[in-house]
């Protein structure tokens, strides 16, 4: 290009600005001083307080157009305990608590009974990735987990094993958190902030599914069912597994019975058992070959 070439930008690009910061002036105690820093590569200046809000943008625009650029049109996002063993493990966690307490070998017990539904949720990220439907020249239905072990990784493994990528979500916390390795590695994203990684959860989710978790799986589940039955959301297939679990923790009926939910709100999720009964569902819902 030419200076009178008229699609030529008049202003450098900021890595092209960049480079020339890097090769500007001699070291002086003026240019050596942060305050002479650039701004965008001011890591302490993006760090401070006040640049929250702007925080805040960047961890959403990140992955929104990470995820466009992969041709993301929707996903099937799986939330579930970061505790259930692996069918292949759940003996070793038995094993381990053989000398704890009785309480720790009831728990111990407790969680390796759960261990199907590592297997349920492999089969059904595994079932929908085989699926591999394409609309609008993006892939729908992409597995997206928060990308941490056992039900997260059993989803992520599904995917990768029927030979597609998936989404990892994952978030920086005290002791370390690091993403399971069947994630793909360009849509490996990490986050900062739990309410910018909530909202990539739903932002193109088309199907929810709901293992038996802890607080984490709480929150994600009832703030899901929040948005839809306030309407902020349209309502998706929302599958419930573990009846058993669910319903020895919470008392959806009891709920309904106080009157702060309606008795109609208990039908915003479907109860599932199966990978299969959760396709068939999502299946009817969106009108798709089964």
């Amino acid at each position: 290009m030419t200076d009178k070439d008229l699609t030529d930008r008049r202003f450098y690009r900021a890595g092209e600005e960049t480079q020339f910061a890097e090769q500007g002036p001699d070291r002086t105690p003026q240019t050596e001083h942060p305050a002479y820093k650039l701004a965008f590569r001011d890591t302490d200046f993006l760090l401070r307080d006040e640049l929250r809000p702007v925080r805040f943008q960047l961890e959403l625009l990140k992955p929104e157009m990470l995820l466009d650029e992969a041709r993301v049109g929707s996903t099937m996002v799986m939330y579930g305990s970061a505790r259930i063993p692996s069918p292949e493990d759940a003996q070793a966690k038995i094993d381990a608590a053989k000398n704890g307490s009785e309480y720790e070998q009831k728990v111990a017990q407790s969680l390796a009974d759960k261990a199907k539904y590592y297997d349920e949720a492999y089969k059904l990220a595994r079932l929908v990735s085989e699926k591999a439907i394409i609309e609008d020249g993006k892939r729908q239905f992409v597995v997206c987990s928060g990308g941490g072990p056992s039900i997260m990784e059993a989803a992520n493994r599904g995917a990768s094993e029927a030979g597609s990528e998936s989404i990892g979500l994952n978030i920086i916390l005290p002791h370390e958190q690091a993403p399971n390795s069947y994630v793909t590695p360009y849509l490996s994203l990490n986050f900062h902030y739990f309410a910018l990684r909530k909202m990539h959860f739903l932002l193109r989710a088309r199907a929810v599914a709901v293992f038996p978790g802890g607080f984490g799986t709480f929150d994600e589940f009832f703030e899901l069912l929040t948005l839809v039955q306030t309407g902020k959301m349209k309502p998706l297939p929302i599958l419930l597994f573990g009846k058993d679990f669910w319903t020895r923790v919470v008392d959806f009926e009891a709920i309904a019975e106080e009157g702060t939910i309606s008795k109609k709100d208990l039908d915003l999720f479907r109860w599932c058992e199966t990978a299969e009964d959760a396709w068939s569902h999502i299946a009817e819902f969106y009108e798709l070959d089964s």
